[in-house]
């Protein structure tokens, strides 16, 4: 669904409650990315059964941006190396 403003909304469940996220990606992009969010609360979960749901959000986050960051280095280091190469 596309809102007034030209938005997409997708609603998505994310460790077992329901979030409606707003923006300009696909429903797919969205979902993909809540999938993906959604399977790494349940690990961390599985590793540390007695986080509370708030500690349990923040770890994801840890995990998932030091993920972003070692994956933008490595591309960084990649495209520095072409650059080199030419």
């Amino acid at each position: 669904m596309t809102d007034s403003h030209g938005k997409i909304r997708t609603t998505v469940e994310i460790y077992g409650e329901q979030y409606t996220i707003v923006g300009d990606e696909s429903h797919q992009h969205i979902r993909e990315v809540s999938n993906l969010v959604d399977e790494k609360m349940s690990e961390i979960k599985g590793l540390n059964p007695y986080l509370d749901t708030k500690r349990l959000a923040v770890l994801t986050a840890v995990n998932i941006v030091n993920e972003y960051v070692m994956i933008k280095k490595e591309l960084e280091d990649m495209k520095k190396k072409l650059r080199e190469e030419e």
